[in-house]
């Protein structure tokens, strides 16, 4: 064992004087406005003779194409491989190009491929259309993220220093199950629990959260790690830019700790989580414009603020920020000698094939639809056919390639093991793993 390195940094990602678009629904939202200012945060630790450097960014999501543009920009003398970047998976941050790169051959998303198959008549009409240059969108938007992840990569590794670490462990209900079954074996997605027919919620939740906390020489707190089984995704309809409940819980731990220490948000497998009770359902002060969200009624509840708004994200993060700090308070162990153990893993996953029967009637769905649309559609039409247009995808890719390769690390801090994928796992993913 050998004597722990820690640094930190955070580079801000608000681009200044530009808008940007806001991804993660179906529909079209720009914004310049700041609730919450998004950042890349990052931590570097080293520790006998091996490394890890990661970068949580206030995105949606990370790609394979943005990593390759940050390693590429980084000196050869930095330790490429050992880098990781993860989304907090944030509704409210900007988009960029290759964004959907998860899976190598796919870069069009559900949108891309309906607008391609739809007749020439057709005309797709977005809810917000702005084009102007001041909008930082495309192959700009992502330079500008990889030359901001660059940088707090190389902040991070530099200002690495002998320090000392502790683990801890805390719990609060932030994620739910947002998929909701009925009796004909049916489950849907934000589906309505008041209902005859509603017979469970399809999966539990994870309200553990698991905390590494690093500190300077003289036992100064320096930072915070919270791996958190809820996407960051309280706001996800609103209009402007927000690093959401895992910004505000940064917030309240450099109010309470000082400026200068670092918070590194990491999202665990959730795909089937959200931060709303589907049994106590709280609408949103907001107009949702969601195609998959709908109540016929609302019953009047003893409840949680609304988990689409400011409220209820505040409530999130006050959550999670008071486990962090009753774990702070409990700390006596601190750690100055460790090992760390680091492998950077290609691992070529086989692609789910789809059926000529699947993709004959996902093709005859959408020619249906397009008999009978009109001249226009929009996002709703987009949502409709979105499983459709992903399969027709999916059979084209199928014919070309039957693996993809991903890239995984598996890291060893001590007794406590760290391991990502490129997914959108389902929590049960999650706790197969633990």
């Amino acid at each position: 064992m050998s004597k722990i390195k820690i640094g930190w940094s955070d580079v801000s990602i608000v681009p200044e004087g530009r808008k940007v678009d806001l991804v993660g629904q179906f529909y079209e939202r720009i914004s310049d406005v700041v609730e919450t200012p998004i950042f890349i945060n990052a931590l570097a630790l080293e520790a006998e003779g091996d490394c890890v450097i990661f970068c949580s960014c206030d995105l949606v999501c990370t790609s394979h194409s943005l990593l390759d543009r940050v390693r590429e920009l980084l000196p050869d003398s930095f330790p490429k491989e050992k880098l990781i970047i993860s989304a907090i998976h944030t509704h409210t941050s900007m988009g960029y190009a290759g964004r959907s790169d998860s899976v190598q051959g796919v870069s069009r998303g559900a949108l891309h491929a309906l607008t391609e198959l739809k007749p020439d008549h057709v005309k797709y009409v977005p809810l917000t259309s702005d084009n102007s240059p001041e909008i930082l969108r495309g192959e700009e938007a992502k330079e500008f993220l990889a030359e901001r992840i660059a940088k707090a990569a190389l902040s991070a590794w530099e200002n690495r220093t002998e320090g000392a670490y502790a683990f801890g462990f805390g719990r609060a209900a932030v994620g739910m199950c947002r998929r909701v079954c009925y009796d004909d074996g049916s489950a849907k997605m934000w589906g309505d629990s008041n209902s005859a027919n509603f017979t469970e919620l399809e999966g539990g939740n994870d309200s553990g959260i698991e905390l590494m906390f690093t500190y300077d020489k003289n036992r100064k707190l320096t930072g915070v790690v919270a791996n958190v089984a809820c996407p960051a995704q309280v706001l996800e309809h609103q209009n402007f830019i927000s690093s959401d409940y895992m910004g505000k819980v940064k917030e309240r731990i450099r109010k309470k700790y000082g400026d200068s220490v670092g918070f590194l948000g990491l999202i665990s497998a959730a795909g089937d989580m959200c931060p709303r009770d589907m049994i106590r359902w709280v609408d949103a002060e907001i107009d949702l414009n969601d195609p998959n969200i709908y109540r016929e009624k609302i019953l009047p509840r003893r409840q949680d603020p609304s988990m689409f708004d400011l409220g209820g994200c505040e409530k999130v993060a006050r959550r999670v920020a008071d486990e962090i700090f009753y774990a702070l308070d409990e700390v006596t162990d601190y750690i100055t000698e460790t090992e760390i153990e680091h492998k950077t893993l290609s691992v070529d996953l086989p692609v789910r094939r789809v059926t000529i029967e699947e993709k004959d009637a996902a093709t005859e769905a959408i020619n249906k639809f397009f008999a009978t649309c009109g001249d226009t559609i929009n996002y709703q039409d987009s949502a409709d056919m979105m499983i459709h247009s992903g399969t027709i995808v999916r059979y084209e890719l199928q014919q070309n390639v039957d693996v993809f390769t991903i890239e995984m690390h598996v890291l060893k801090v001590g007794d406590v093991a760290f391991a990502t994928n490129p997914f959108e796992l389902f929590l049960d993913f999650g706790n197969y793993m633990k």
